[in-house]
């Protein structure tokens, strides 16, 4: 008998309704596969694949010309262990072949870095905080620094060249007895973003998991205006604007305010109220649960592609909330580098986030 849960429940495509789900293929790359990224069809079957020179530091994506946006995990630093899991260092564009077309390198880069189609790439990273600055640093578990030392966001934005367009830091712009780290966390990295989007071109929309809180940032002054805080959102991920003035938020649920089961939802908040409007979560809700990590990304027909990360699960759902495509990462492998597997042992199908793409989106295709 099998003995992985994940596996004997089924992997690669569960179900598909034609009718509701939109056209296209979806992209993920399996986080401890070493460099392997796959684009599956509707019925589940791969159509391209690539293998990259390194494991992702979390997600890929493909951009207008058909190019592969990919963050790779270089490893160059590892000032913290939880670092070797969600490191990025490598911001690379690649062909269909896997070729590398061009590349940015940044050894603090984490999370997210989001591409631009004319080569700019808006990344989060860090920077060290020791002696009073690190004191400054609200909550979380005593004594838990990196060696004293408080890793703290910064945001930066650059050219194709990798010149400097844009710089945003955390320690300089929040009040840390606003944002102060859940107890539970340790005191190594905050306030811990875990996702970057343009809103507009004046404004930036961040996810800081570590504080339970989603911002708008304005790139002229560096103010900051609350969205949602950990009364709303519990260690949420990938913030993405849908237009009208609200944003896309997975919300992972781990330590909700007020509540003593956990249970994961999407969820679209009006930026300018800070209230509720479309939402999904399962029934019973504590059937959809990631502790970590998760994405959605509103699709042309009005559907949500959901990420349930940690458990390599990627389905849909349409505005009424009724599933239309589920699919199961069959990739599981150990972290391929001794270090990390060594951290965080055992075989896993994660996932950062995954994306749905129309045929008409990949130029090469039909090639």
């Amino acid at each position: 008998m099998e003995q992985n849960t994940l596996k004997r429940r089924g992997t690669g495509l569960i179900g598909s309704d034609p009718e509701l789900a939109s056209p296209g293929y979806t992209l993920y790359a399996p986080l401890a596969a070493n460099g392997l990224v796959e684009l599956v069809d509707l019925a589940g079957a791969v159509v391209h694949r690539w293998q990259l020179p390194y494991r992702p530091g979390r997600h890929a994506r493909l951009l207008a010309d058909g190019s592969l946006a990919y963050n790779g995990a270089t490893l160059e630093l590892a000032p913290f262990a939880m670092w070797r899991k969600y490191s990025g260092g490598s911001m690379g564009r690649y062909d269909r072949n896997g070729l590398l077309l061009n590349e940015i390198r940044d050894p603090l880069q984490h999370h997210d870095a989001h591409h631009y189609d004319d080569g700019r790439i808006l990344y989060t990273a860090v920077e060290p905080l020791t002696g009073a600055a690190a004191g400054r640093i609200r909550g979380g578990v005593a004594d838990t620094e990196a060696d004293g030392v408080v890793w703290a966001d910064v945001i930066k934005e650059v050219a194709p060249d990798g010149s400097s367009l844009w710089e945003w830091k955390a320690a300089d712009q929040l009040d840390p007895a606003e944002f102060p780290l859940q107890p539970h966390y340790w005191r190594e990295h905050w306030p811990l973003i875990n996702s970057v989007y343009p809103l507009d071109a004046d404004t930036v929309v961040a996810s800081l998991r570590s504080v339970s809180a989603v911002i708008l940032i304005d790139r002229h002054t560096g103010k900051v205006t609350s969205v949602a805080d950990r009364t709303t959102v519990a260690q949420q991920h990938h913030a993405t604007p849908v237009g009208d003035g609200r944003i896309l938020v997975f919300d992972n649920g781990t330590f909700r305010t007020g509540e003593s089961v956990t249970y994961s939802r999407v969820i679209e908040i009006d930026t300018a109220t800070g209230e509720i409007g479309w939402r999904y979560q399962d029934s019973p809700r504590e059937a959809f649960f990631t502790p970590f990590m998760g994405g959605a990304q509103r699709l042309p027909n009005g559907n949500t592609l959901i990420t349930e990360a940690a458990f390599g699960r990627i389905f849909e759902v349409t505005a009424a909330q009724r599933i239309c495509w589920e699919y199961v990462v069959p990739s599981f492998t150990a972290y391929p580098d001794p270090g990390t597997a060594e951290v965080f042992p055992g075989i896993s199908n994660a996932i950062f986030r995954a994306y749905r793409y129309r045929a008409e989106d990949i130029p090469w295709l039909a090639v």
